[in-house]
């Protein structure tokens, strides 16, 4: 595929996502009633009754990409878009009728994650764990694993979509990634693939980043992290020699962010799918952003989504430097986990302190407030 090919592709993609976000802005009161994110909740910071229905631009940014590719790329977006309609689908049903619960939407990302093997016959065989080659070896282990690491990439996604830019930032900066190391293994098909899929995330980005006046709501949330996990599933096996702790280094942030939340409530005894204020974003907001920085209120959201979006651009330059060795991929996923505990620490108890003894020894009370 020619140079001249590939641009046209991506800024496709790029367009097509851009100008149906702003249709979908300028066409709010026709569908704004089912499509229009309420302004109370305990996660909500935005003051103005907001499409939440990005996911839509996306898709069709997507789907004009996929038009426009080679047979290669094709085959590669093709799978991606099938698969990630149950993903698409009920994220989107729960945008529109606020009303599917948070298992039935989980459920319907591992079922994108064995659809996605059904199309292609592609599951993860190996992960670089030496206990775990063995069972991945097993197909039924094989699709089951792969399903359920989709799963929680695409729950961490959905659980940091809580800024202008954050999520929708950190999935095309994530899948630049993916794409910078499937170039680097002359992958061009992946190569372009996730290309065009960063460029249907900035379009949007471009219309939700810094006004907020578009939402990427559940649909886009679930269908983009089924779409970054599959894309890194899609890496890990198409390259023997890029090790998975890659494309795990790509997704650091919300995969440590489902970890992390699953324990932090496990320890405060309450519901795991229970939403709540503390995750790290929402910390950073309240004693980063408003406190230290003294932003101002109707900047502080477009500031916290940029930052910590932005904050996720180390490991993904890390990502690309060791993607060929397991040792410092193990390593750096290792470091850069620690590095998240210690600076959620910091933000809870005021002080820096180790992040093992937060995680095991809790002395005292983290101050959660």
């Amino acid at each position: 595929m020619t140079t001249s090919n590939t641009l046209c592709i991506v800024s496709t993609a790029f367009v097509a996502s851009l100008l149906s976000a702003v249709f979908l802005v300028l066409t709010q009161k026709i569908h704004g009633r089912y499509s229009n994110d309420e302004t109370h909740g305990i996660q909500k910071s935005h003051r103005t009754a907001t499409p939440r229905i990005g996911g839509v631009a996306i898709v069709v940014g997507l789907i004009a990409a996929w038009a426009l590719a080679d047979q290669q790329t094709q085959a590669i977006l093709g799978p991606l878009l099938l698969a990630g309609f149950p993903a698409f689908v009920f994220g989107l049903a729960e945008d529109l009728t606020k009303k599917i619960g948070v298992m039935p939407r989980l459920l319907a990302t591992f079922a994108s994650g064995i659809l996605g093997w059904w199309l292609t016959g592609v599951s993860l065989t190996s992960v670089d764990i030496p206990f775990l080659n063995p069972l991945l070896s097993i197909t039924f282990v094989s699709v089951l694993f792969t399903a359920f690491a989709i799963g929680g990439v695409a729950n961490g996604i959905n659980i940091i979509d809580g800024y202008n830019g954050l999520a929708s930032g950190f999935v095309t900066l994530a899948l630049m990634g993916i794409g910078a190391i499937a170039f680097d293994s002359q992958d061009m098909g992946l190569t372009v693939a996730c290309f065009a899929l960063a460029a249907s995330f900035l379009g949007f980005w471009l219309v939700n980043w810094p006004w907020g006046k578009l939402f990427l709501g559940d649909g886009g949330s679930y269908f983009g992290g089924f779409a970054l996990a599959w894309a890194c599933v899609m890496l890990i096996e198409r390259d023997a020699e890029i090790t998975a702790f890659a494309p795990l280094l790509v997704c650091i942030h919300p995969v440590t962010e489902v970890l992390f939340s699953i324990y932090r409530r496990k320890l405060r005894r309450t519901h795991i799918g229970h939403p709540d204020r503390l995750h790290l974003h929402n910390l950073i907001m309240r004693r980063v952003v408003r406190s230290r920085l003294h932003i101002r209120p109707n900047l502080s959201n477009p500031a916290a989504g940029l930052l910590l979006a932005l904050m996720s651009l180390p490991a993904i330059v890390v990502a690309y430097a060791v993607h060929d060795s397991i040792v410092w991929g193990a390593i750096m996923s290792l470091v850069f986990m620690l590095g998240y505990v210690s600076l959620y620490a910091r933000l809870v108890r005021f002080h820096w302190c180790s992040p093992l003894a937060f995680l095991l020894l809790k002395p005292t009370r983290p101050n959660y407030a």
